[in-house]
C-alpha cells in the first residue's frame, strides 16, 4: 500500500462563504478535504498534516520556507512515499519551485488546489487532490521533482505558470508542455525534467529580492528607490529579449557596480532573453552586468535569487545558476 502525506496549507480548495459578509475564506481542515474526496483511492493511505489556512496571496518567504521545511520532513519519513499539498492558485508556482529546489530524494511532491471553491456544485478540488494523490504514488513519477497536478495534467515545477484567473484549465507550460496526464486511475509520464538542481535547506530566504515589470516609457525611477530602500537583487521583466530604455539600462550598470544584482527575464510568456540588440537595450544591458535568466519566468528567477543568497552565495554563483536554470 502507498503511503501519501497530505498537507494542507488553505486555498480556494479549502474555502467557502462564511461570515456575516459572506466572504470565501479558507476554513475547511485536511480531515474535511480528505472526506470531500469521491475517489476511494483503493491501496492508498492517506494521512493529513494541516499546516496552515490561508488564502496563497498572504504567504511570504518564510512561511513558503517553512512549508517547504515541512515537506523535506515528510519526505524524508521512510513511511511515506510521496506528499501532496493543497495550496493557493496564486501563488501555488513559486511554492512549488520553491520545493523542487530545496526537497531532497526523488519522492514525487504534488501541489494542487482549486479554481471553484468548496461550495459549488462543480467544485474541482476533490477530482484534483484525487489525482494528485495517484500521482504522488506512481512509482513513475519519482525523480519528476516537485510538480503541479492540475485539471488532469501534471507539470513541471520551473515551468508551470498560472495562465487564467478563474478557469480550471489554468496551470499550463507554455512552449515546454505538461509532463503528464492522470486518467482515471492511469498515471502517464510523456516527458521528465532535465533542468533541475536541488541545495541545502537554507536558515532563511533572502527577503528582500524585488520584480519589477517594465512597461512603455517605464524610467528608472523604481529601481533607484528599491536600492536606496535596501534591495538585495532585483528581477527586471523587460522588453521582448531583455530589453530596457536606455536610461533604463544605465541604472542598472550603477546598479550592479554597487553590489546589487540585476537578473534579466522577459516581460512575455514564452521565448528566452538574450542580448542582441544596441542602442541602450539588452547588448548593453549584458555589457553593464546584467545576469540574462534565459526562459525563466521573473517569479522563478525570483525565488532562485532568494535561496542562493539565503545560502550566503556571490554574484558569480548567481550567474551561474540563474543561467543553469535558464536553459
Amino acid at each position: 500500500m502507498a503511503r501519501i502525506q497530505l498537507i494542507t496549507t488553505g486555498g480556494t480548495i479549502a474555502s467557502r462563504p462564511g461570515g456575516a459578509r459572506a466572504d470565501v475564506v479558507a476554513e475547511m481542515t485536511g480531515a474535511d478535504l480528505r472526506a470531500s474526496l469521491h475517489d476511494p483511492l483503493e491501496g492508498i493511505d492517506l494521512a493529513v498534516d494541516d499546516f496552515c489556512r490561508v488564502g496563497s496571496s498572504a504567504i511570504d518567504l518564510p512561511l513558503a520556507l517553512s512549508l517547504t521545511r515541512r515537506i523535506a520532513e515528510h519526505v524524508a519519513r521512510p513511511d511515506c512515499d510521496g506528499v501532496v499539498v493543497t495550496h493557493g492558485t496564486d501563488t501555488m508556482e513559486e511554492s512549488a519551485f520553491l520545493a523542487d529546489l530545496l526537497v531532497p530524494g526523488d519522492k514525487p511532491v504534488v501541489f494542487t488546489g482549486a479554481q471553484k471553491s468548496a461550495d459549488a456544485p462543480d467544485t474541482d478540488g476533490p477530482r484534483n487532490i484525487a489525482n494528485a494523490v495517484r500521482l504522488a504514488a506512481a512509482p513513475q513519477a519519482r525523480g519528476l521533482g516537485a510538480m503541479i497536478c492540475f485539471d488532469d495534467e501534471f507539470h513541471a515545477a520551473r515551468d508551470v505558470t498560472k495562465t487564467h484567473t478563474s478557469r480550471t484549465d489554468t496551470f499550463r507550460s507554455g512552449e515546454h508542455g505538461k509532463l503528464g496526464e492522470v486518467d482515471g486511475t492511469d498515471v502517464i509520464v510523456h516527458r521528465r525534467p532535465l533542468i533541475r538542481r536541488t541545495y541545502a535547506m537554507p536558515a532563511r530566504l533572502e527577503s528582500e529580492v524585488d520584480l519589477v515589470k517594465l512597461g512603455l516609457g517605464t524610467s528608472d525611477r523604481l529601481l533607484r528607490a528599491l536600492v536606496a530602500g535596501g534591495t538585495k537583487a532585483l528581477v527586471i521583466e523587460g522588453f521582448g529579449r531583455g530589453n530596457c530604455r536606455p536610461v533604463v539600462t544605465e541604472a542598472i550598470g550603477e546598479i550592479v557596480q554597487g553590489g546589487v544584482p540585476v537578473i534579466m527575464c522577459s516581460r512575455c510568456p514564452e521565448g528566452r532573453v538574450k542580448p542582441i540588440y544596441g542602442n541602450g537595450a539588452g547588448k548593453d544591458v549584458a555589457r553593464n552586468g546584467g545576469i540574462f535568466a534565459g526562459d525563466l519566468a521573473g517569479v522563478k528567477a525570483r525565488i532562485l535569487a532568494a535561496v542562493l543568497l539565503g545560502l550566503g552565495e556571490g554574484p558569480e554563483r548567481l550567474r551561474a545558476d540563474v543561467q543553469f536554470f535558464g536553459g
